[in-house]
């Protein structure tokens, strides 16, 4: 099979394809064959040093991929050849408490991802992809789209006459605009781009502020609110923009932090944060059992996830740099037909 592996992180040109024997599935196991994968934001991270967990050299990158089950290990009773298959984030966190192994689970960083033709993986490892969506489009959900999922949704679920803002136009804050829209939310976006501005409002974002022309936006976004602020906070900027999402959320709403795009660091006025009077809840991506209920959604509603480029196998260099020049809106895929 093809493979690319990471040589190391010094550059995107330590990128290389290999050819590789073929995995076989073992017992409790699948053979994937992977028609498409998609990149976040930490595939980056891990090349510039950033990521905030251990990154091993050598591996297999990428999290997130959609494929067709080709062949079966012994016992595999809940899937079959031919079954349409996206793999979880967190391949061994089912529901409730994380496992312990969280972090030595992950793909790409310290376990090889899915650019390669073909994967060997658990059956509990990988669920079915909703009938309405292409193999393009499946592999957009496990990482960016559970991890708006989990922010819209946990204890105080987002409902119909709530206001969400979402920060920028990747792939996590998107799905937060779509999934938030589908259940009757407002949502108010930011950007830096007067096209993608346009974008988002046909997306169904109701207002959208330029966090260039307004770099105090969380006090306009409060304004566009009546004062009140917004009842959620999708923070994927990090440390670069808390303070002005702590500026524009309510009383009583809740801050869901996801990311750290921007790396640099102000430093949060605690007393801001104390009188903010909204929780703080730290997001990661999500379990397996909220992946079946993401799916579910997605069929009942009929989203379709947002794609800005569809790259082909051979250009896998090309994708991480599309996806670095930060021109996209929505998903980058990667192609292995």
């Amino acid at each position: 099979m093809r493979a690319y592996r990471f040589d190391s992180f010094d550059s995107l040109d330590e990128l290389r394809l290999r050819e590789e024997a073929d995995p076989q599935p073992q017992r409790g196991e699948v053979l994937v064959r992977v028609h498409a994968v998609s990149l976040n934001f930490r595939d980056l991270a891990m090349l510039r040093g950033t990521y905030p967990r251990k990154c091993v050299p050598g591996l297999i990158p990428v999290s997130d991929a959609a494929g067709e089950i080709v062949a079966v290990g012994e016992g595999v009773r809940a899937l079959k050849v031919g079954d349409r298959v996206m793999g979880a984030f967190h391949p061994r966190w089912f529901g409730g408490e994380m496992p312990s192994t969280i972090a030595s689970d992950t793909y790409g960083a310290e376990s090889d991802g899915w650019l390669c033709d073909l994967k060997a993986i658990s059956q509990e490892a990988v669920v079915r992809v909703p009938d309405a969506l292409s193999y393009e489009e499946a592999c957009t959900l496990p990482c960016a789209g559970l991890t708006a999922w989990t922010a819209l949704t946990g204890a105080t679920p987002i409902r119909a006459g709530h206001t969400v803002l979402v920060q920028g136009s990747g792939g996590v804050s998107v799905f937060a605009l779509q999934l938030a829209r589908a259940v009757g939310a407002t949502v108010i976006a930011t950007t830096s781009s007067a096209a993608k501005a346009d974008q988002l409002k046909a997306l169904g974002a109701a207002h959208v502020v330029n966090y260039v022309d307004e770099p105090q936006w969380g006090r306009q976004v409060r304004a566009l609110t009546d004062g009140r602020g917004v009842d959620r906070v999708v923070e994927v900027g990090g440390p670069g923009t808390i303070a002005q999402s702590l500026r524009a959320v309510a009383v009583g709403g809740e801050i869901t932090s996801i990311g750290f795009l921007s790396t640099e660091n102000p430093g949060v006025d605690f007393f801001q944060l104390k009188a903010s009077g909204a929780s703080f809840r730290n997001i990661t991506v999500g379990d397996r059992a909220a992946l079946l209920d993401l799916n579910r959604a997605v069929a009942a509603s009929g989203l379709k996830p947002v794609i800005d480029r569809v790259f082909a196998f051979d250009e896998a260099r090309e994708a991480f740099a599309h996806l670095e020049s930060g021109a996209h809106l929505g998903k980058v895929v990667i192609r292995l037909d």
